[in-house]
């Protein structure tokens, strides 16, 4: 057999890291399409016409599908009688290297989320490594290489138990669904992880992830054994919450349910389950010593005909000029155009002006939240002549601790995010008389053509954290919490739930 070549890896590793920053897999777009036709709720088929035509941009304009251009995971098959040639690097090394080009490529720059001394000082390491690499050693003369992007809002909704033996898997995952919100971006993926250890259950349900969504071929042909029944009942139950698109309310929560499987102890039953979000991003390659693998992009034609465009009766508003009287009159769910300028702000900004607040210095010089509205965005370098890279929406319960603060201290009139808001800041919301503008999660490139112009204000060392101000014109929002409290990630899923449950059962 040829031998593999250090260069062949690392060339690969980077290849595949930029293939699935801007290309979907097929397998996710189709089964996006097939419950855009089937979705009922206006504002879940909204949210899914935009990511769609997000994700056939993406590819267009090869530019991330989402601002969170994610924490590399690595799962590799290494088989025992691999040759190597000249290779001078260890296996993992050549696999950090990847990552570092294709995060640093000059003509798709990726965002570098990596912090070390994550305790600490969370200092970013500037290129996205370390990845996260798993291993098998396998009979063989091949390395199967297997890459995905893992953005932190649907990472940070991993969750972990160590059931009874006679206690239910279904009912536990369908209980904690709801509680991880809407910040993992769905519709998506469940990932379950089931035997095993703690660690080794988290493992198989991050792996199980990497797998092609089969469920509407294997509801057609019946489950043929004990776990296809629990994916299927999984399925079934976890849509019939009603949680739908980003959390809107709606028929489609999940996509798929995968499960993975391991021997554990006969006292134990570890389950782990980790969700992938509207940013699906995985690839498979082999190396076999015949060179670097370049992936083959998708077929325009595997993207449907389907093209968001904003409604007749959505609302303009002029951020420059806008009120609270003005505020006062949007419904929740309403559909708003935003025009004129934005101001941006996340984590570290917050932690930053409650800092400075709380000493009596005061906010930076040229930074005046007065009247003004705040998006909670973490955007990708621009490239060519971008104003700013792809600039979705993060997630907003992150900011909910720094709410009343921002609202009560520095005249705030309203924020942008993705997701839910928990109690705390609804109450801010609803004292203060703001409002909370939810944007898409995973129509970064979408939102970002809504951006004419772009700068720093202040803050200007913490990158892609720093506060910028941005010029949009048309920028598409959903009033998700009203002047009053009122939060359509309450009513919408209570809403399609109960429409759900009404639905008759057709038996085959």
């Amino acid at each position: 057999m040829a031998a593999i070549k250090q260069d062949d890896v690392i060339d690969s590793v980077a290849d595949a890291f930029q293939y699935i920053s801007y290309y979907h897999p097929k397998d996710y777009i189709d089964a996006l399409a097939l419950a855009y036709e089937r979705e009922e709720s206006p504002a879940a088929r909204d949210a899914i016409a935009q990511i769609l035509t997000n994700s056939k941009m993406s590819a267009q304009g090869r530019r991330p599908v989402c601002q969170d251009t994610g924490l590399a995971v690595v799962f590799v098959k290494l088989g025992m009688d691999v040759e190597w040639s000249g290779a001078k690097m260890a296996l993992s090394d050549m696999i950090h290297e990847g990552v570092r080009r294709a995060y640093m490529h000059p003509d798709n720059t990726l965002r570098a989320s990596v912090v070390q001394d994550p305790t600490n000082t969370r200092l970013n390491t500037k290129d996205n490594t370390p990845a996260i690499i798993h291993y098998d050693v396998v009979p063989g003369n091949k390395i199967e290489i297997t890459v995905a992007a893992k953005g932190g809002g649907s990472e940070n909704k991993a969750k972990f138990t160590t059931l009874m033996p006679s206690d239910s898997l279904a009912d536990w995952i369908v209980d904690v669904v709801p509680a991880m919100g809407a910040g993992w971006c769905p519709p998506g993926m469940l990932g379950i992880g089931v035997g095993g250890t703690a660690e080794k259950a988290m493992i198989l349900a991050k792996e199980s992830l990497m797998e092609s969504i089969d469920m509407q071929t294997l509801k057609v042909k019946g489950p043929q054994n004990k776990i296809e029944e629990l994916r299927v009942e999984i399925y079934d139950r976890v849509n019939a919450l009603g949680i739908g698109a980003q959390g809107l309310g709606g028929l489609t929560t999940v996509l798929d349910v995968k499960i993975k499987d391991y021997p554990t102890h006969a006292a134990s039953l570890p389950v782990a389950v980790i969700p992938n979000c509207a940013a699906t991003r995985h690839a498979h390659f082999v190396l076999d010593g015949s060179g670097p693998v370049a992936l083959t992009p998708p077929s325009p034609d595997d993207y449907p005909a389907i093209e968001w465009r904003a409604s007749d009766d959505a609302r303009r508003v002029d951020l420059n000029s806008v009120t609270a009287e003005e505020v006062s009159n949007w419904k929740p769910g309403e559909t708003l155009l935003l025009n004129g300028k934005l101001l941006t702000g996340r984590d570290a900004a917050h932690k930053r002006i409650k800092d400075l607040l709380a000493s009596g210095e005061g906010l930076p010089e040229g930074v005046n939240f007065e009247g003004r509205f705040i998006y909670y965005v973490g955007p990708v370098d621009p490239v060519g002549d971008e104003v700013v890279g792809p600039a979705g929406p993060t997630t907003s319960t992150r900011m909910d601790k720094f709410t009343d603060m921002m609202l009560s201290e520095t005249g705030l009139l309203g924020m942008v995010g993705k997701a839910e808001r928990g109690p705390v800041a609804i109450e801010a919301i609803k004292k203060h008389k703001a409002v909370y503008l939810m944007a898409v999660g995973g129509a970064a490139y979408l939102v970002s053509k809504a951006i004419q112009s772009s700068r720093v204000v202040a803050f200007a060392e913490l990158g892609m954290e720093a506060i910028y101000e941005f010029d949009v014109r048309d920028m598409p929002v959903t009033v998700a919490v009203d002047s009053c409290g009122e939060s359509v990630h309450q009513t919408g899923p209570k809403l399609w739930k109960s429409k759900i449950a009404q639905i008759p059962v057709v038996s085959a």
